[in-house]
């Protein structure tokens, strides 16, 4: 496997399973400092992080490593139609190809929405010591009506209103993007879509984000966590936040994953002078 060529705030491409990916890297490469991957929501992409995955990398002094999964901003269409256990098979098939073609040799998981499920399912059922920790935005554990209608709604201006103009500014193929989302999440299969089992095998620390007012899931997705998780779990509510706290209350999500991250380094400091 070619080494990947890790460079500061330059656009690059990564392939996986025959897929180029758009990704872009922020900070020291993997053998300079611990790693934080981020995973995004499911309209997300490298572009739609805005200027986040820059700070984060400044704030911590972490390596940062975002990229767009298949059917999303510059990276090549995904199959459609998406079968419903997408999420599990991007964590399992696709996210242990990008650690390894990145050079990924400790770190953080950051997902937002379909990006936490896929860092959760990821964290829950492949064993990789490389990953210590876990930072969960918004992250969806199992379906509820009043998120199910807010996708309803979304395709609703997506066919009728300017939500698809918008995306397409993102999106190279936004028809791709959005069917590749929307169709999975409103089929009716996918109501009995779970995958909460997968926060009973985590054994790392674990952050969750989630806004007050998110549209797409209430509080009992945190809920979950708190009730079914062995290991440590910090939870942040942020007041006037909906879906997407690393836009809407930027600095808050950013200081508490710093937090987060440092903590951990000072455990595994620790563990080093134990050792």
């Amino acid at each position: 496997m070619p080494e990947f060529e890790w460079r500061d705030g330059v656009p690059t491409t990564i392939t996986v399973n025959g897929k180029t990916l758009e990704a872009i890297s922020y900070g020291p490469s993997p053998d300079r400092a611990p790693t934080i991957v981020l995973l995004h929501e499911g309209l997300g992409c490298v572009a739609l992080w805005r200027d986040f995955p820059k700070k984060l990398a400044e704030a911590t002094g972490f390596g940062v490593f975002a990229w767009s999964r298949s059917g999303h901003g510059q990276s090549d269409p995904v199959d459609l139609p998406r079968p419903l256990d997408y999420m599990t098979r991007e964590a399992v098939d696709v996210l242990p190809v990008v650690l390894d073609t990145i050079g990924f040799k400790h770190g953080i998981l950051v997902g937002h929405s379909d990006g936490a499920s896929i860092a959760a399912i990821y964290a829950g059922s492949v064993e990789d010591h490389r990953v210590r920790g876990l930072v969960l935005m918004a992250p969806h554990f199992f379906t509820e009506e009043g998120g199910l209608k807010s996708i309803a709604e979304a395709k609703t201006a997506y066919e009728t209103g300017d939500l698809r103009s918008r995306l397409a500014k993102y999106h190279k193929d936004v028809d791709n993007a959005f069917r590749g989302w929307n169709d999975a999440w409103l089929d009716p299969g996918f109501k009995s879509w779970n995958i909460a089992e997968a926060i009973d095998y985590l054994r790392i620390p674990v952050l969750a984000i989630q806004g007050a007012d998110d549209q797409y899931g209430t509080l009992a997705q945190i809920t979950e966590i708190e009730n079914r998780i062995y290991s440590p779990v910090d939870v942040e509510i942020l007041a006037d936040c909906k879906h997407s706290p690393f836009l809407e209350q930027s600095e808050k999500t950013l200081a508490a994953i710093c937090e987060f991250c440092a903590r951990l380094e000072r455990i595994e400091t620790a563990e080093v002078e134990i050792a």
